[in-house]
C-alpha cells in the first residue's frame, strides 16, 4: 500500500503562530507533529509516503522531514494544485500517484495513541473497499458525522451537520481501493465549494464494501491552541520511557522529578524543580523556575524566575517573568518579561507569536 498525508491548509486558528509555519510543522514534545502521523504510517508496514503540501512549501517541508529515511520510508512531496478544494480533491491531487492503489488517506493534525495497525490490517484481511475509523465526540456539527441504519451499519456521512445524526465523527483516518478516483468523477462541490470526503464515503456504502471502527482511547483534531496544547499532553503520555533521557548535567541541588528529558548543552541551575512529563531541548538555560507536567520546551530557550506548566516554548524564546505560565504557545524567540516585579503572581493564558515582546 501507499499512504497520502495532508499536510497543507493555512490554519488561521492557530494565528499568530502559523503566520511563519506550517502548522503540520508545530513541535510536540519537540518534535514536529508530521512526525508521529509518519511514525504511526510506516509502523503500520506503509513505506512509500505522498506528504501534500501547500504551493511554494516542497522545500520548507521536505528540509524538516527529510526524504523518509528515518523511518525507513520514501516520502515524495506534491504541492496541491487548484487551491482549496477540500479533503477529497487533495486525494484527486495525487492521482498520478495512487491511481490503480489501495491506500491510506491521513490528515497530518490528527493525532491519536495507539496503532493504526488494527484499521490497515482489516481493510486488507476483509478485502474491504474503504475503511473508515470514527471517534464518539461531544461537538459531532464540527465533523463529517456517520449516520446509521437501524442494524447498525452506516447508511452515509455527511459533513458538519447543523443536526448530526449521530455523535460519531468521521477522523482523519481513510483507506480507499483503487475506485476512489471513479467516485470523484460523480462528486459536485458543496455549498461551501469544497468536494466533501463525506461524499466519497456514501458513494462506497451504496457502490461497495465499507468497514469502520471505533477509536478507543485518546484522537485530537489540532486546529485550535486548546487543542494542540492538549495533543502535546496526550504524546508525552504515549511516549515510552526510554525517550525521557537527560543528556547534560543538571546542577546536583536541582530538582528532576518523574519522566524527564533534557538536551545536551542545557544548564538547569540548583534552584529548579522539573516535574515531568517535561521535554527540554538542547542548549537551554533554566535559573530560579519551576517547570511542572506537560510542558514541552524547545531548543535555545530561557527561562528565569519562572513558572511554566502545561505549555509548548518554541525554539529560542525567552521568559523572564515572575508570572505563572500555563496553558500557553510561546512562539519561536518570543520573549516574556515583567513590567513590574512588584505586582503579586497570576495566572496567564497566552497564544504568543514569533519575535514577540511581552510585559507582563
Amino acid at each position: 500500500m501507499k499512504a497520502l498525508i495532508a499536510a497543507g491548509g493555512r490554519a488561521t486558528r492557530l494565528r499568530p503562530i502559523t503566520w511563519t509555519r506550517n502548522k503540520h510543522l508545530i513541535p510536540m514534545a519537540n518534535k514536529p507533529m508530521l512526525w508521529y502521523v509518519l511514525k504511526k504510517v510506516t509502523d503500520a508496514g506503509i513505506k512509500d509516503i505522498i506528504i501534500n503540501v501547500n504551493p511554494g512549501e516542497v522545500k520548507y517541508m521536505s528540509d524538516a522531514l527529510g526524504d523518509g529515511s528515518e523511518f525507513g520510508a520514501k516520502i515524495t512531496y506534491l504541492e496541491q494544485r487548484g487551491g482549496a478544494k477540500g479533503l477529497a480533491h487533495v486525494v484527486a491531487n495525487a492521482e498520478e500517484h495512487l491511481k490503480g492503489e489501495r491506500f491510506l488517506f491521513f490528515l497530518g493534525d490528527n493525532i491519536i495513541l495507539g496503532s493504526i495497525n488494527k484499521f490497515v490490517d482489516r481493510f486488507q484481511n476483509e478485502d474491504l473497499d474503504c475503511m473508515i475509523a470514527l471517534s464518539e465526540v461531544k461537538d459531532p456539527h464540527r465533523f463529517g458525522v456517520a449516520e446509521f441504519h437501524a442494524d447498525g451499519t452506516l447508511k452515509r456521512t455527511v459533513e458538519k451537520p447543523k443536526d448530526p445524526p449521530s455523535p460519531f465523527a468521521v477522523t482523519g483516518i481513510y483507506l480507499f481501493d483503487e475506485k476512489f478516483f471513479e467516485a470523484f468523477k460523480t462528486a459536485e462541490p458543496s455549498a461551501r465549494g469544497e468536494y466533501e470526503i463525506t461524499d466519497i464515503i456514501t458513494w462506497y456504502i451504496r457502490n461497495g464494501k465499507v468497514g469502520h471502527e471505533e477509536i478507543t482511547g485518546w484522537w485530537k483534531d489540532t486546529g485550535t491552541p486548546d487543542a494542540l496544547i492538549e495533543g502535546n499532553a496526550l504524546i508525552m503520555d504515549d511516549m515510552e520511557r526510554g525517550e525521557f533521557c537527560v543528556d547534560c548535567k543538571p546542577h546536583v541541588d536541582a530538582q528532576i522529578q518523574g519522566l524527564v528529558s533534557i538536551g545536551e548543552g542545557s544548564t538547569i541551575a540548583s534552584d529548579c524543580l522539573i516535574r515531568g512529563p517535561v521535554a527540554i531541548g538542547k542548549n537551554c538555560t533554566i535559573e530560579s523556575s519551576f517547570i511542572g507536567p506537560y510542558t514541552a520546551i524547545g531548543d535555545d530557550v530561557t527561562i528565569k524566575d519562572s513558572e511554566v506548566e502545561h505549555s509548548i516554548v518554541f525554539d529560542g524564546a525567552t521568559i523572564d517573568t515572575t508570572r505563572r505560565i500555563v496553558n500557553s504557545l510561546i512562539g519561536v524567540n518570543a520573549t516574556l518579561v515583567d513590567h513590574k516585579r512588584s505586582h503579586p503572581k497570576t495566572s496567564h493564558r497566552l497564544v504568543v507569536g514569533d519575535n514577540s515582546f511581552i510585559e507582563l
